[in-house]
């Protein structure tokens, strides 16, 4: 170090040089955190990709819970069916929707599991006795029975809202008027919730879940009351 620079840096950073540090002519600068930087830039930022998997059977399990028996309630509803033959037919419907996405659901993911045990096979292969990197995903592997489990319990908690808010109603047309009431609300709110969980825009992904509803259940709604018109089904208000 030439003496200018030598002298230079004496000069400016005297207090803070160590014995140790003057003699090998080097300067060690620790910069602190900056004070008024925001906490949530210091801290580790979330692994959004990581939610994926218990998002979609938990957030979107409730959300195809609830739009299924709600159509099908609306639907039964706009056949003229009276308001225990309405429960009956949610009620299978959350019966049978469970299992078929529990099923599904066990199916999928287990497809997912031998693919991955496959790959660590090749992998524990490929690495010989160097298994380390291998090891330290074994408890990464999916759980079919777990998800098959997420799955049918979010679709049966979804279901439930419609189920009991128009399956004790005899007047047919304000039975369909509930549940469509409050269908819109559990939508909004598994909406608010796929976004908040997943990082998404809120105002975007609730719109998104409404209108998919709302498309559902006229639909349903549309194809039944056709049909209870051409069968000449009249509607009952029992």
């Amino acid at each position: 170090m030439s003496s200018s620079l030598s002298s230079h840096v004496h000069e400016n950073q005297s207090s803070d040089l160590t014995k140790d540090q003057k003699q090998d002519g080097c300067v060690q600068i620790a910069i602190p955190p900056r004070p008024h930087e925001p906490e949530s830039m210091q801290a580790d930022p979330v692994d959004y990709m990581a939610r994926a998997q218990w998002l979609r059977a938990v957030v979107l399990g409730a959300n195809d819970g609830l739009v299924s028996v709600a159509s099908l309630m609306v639907g039964v509803g706009a056949a003229g069916q009276s308001a225990k033959a309405t429960l009956v037919s949610g009620l299978a419907g959350l019966v049978a929707g469970a299992c078929s996405m529990a099923i599904g659901e066990y199916v999928s993911v287990y497809a997912q599991y031998d693919i991955e045990v496959a790959e660590r096979e090749r992998r524990r292969r490929e690495c010989g006795s160097e298994k380390e990197g291998v090891e330290e995903e074994e408890g990464r592997l999916p759980n079919p029975l777990l998800a098959a489990a997420a799955s049918a319990l979010a679709f049966s908690l979804g279901a439930v809202p419609p189920l009991l808010a128009g399956g004790f109603i005899s007047s047919w047309g304000v039975r369909v008027g509930v549940v469509c009431a409050v269908s819109s609300l559990g939508l909004a709110g598994f909406g608010a919730a796929g976004a908040v969980l997943g990082g998404a825009n809120v105002p975007n992904s609730v719109l998104r879940v409404l209108i998919g509803g709302w498309l559902a259940m006229l639909v349903t709604y549309g194809v039944l009351r056709v049909s209870g018109l051409v069968f000449g089904m009249h509607v009952s208000s029992v």
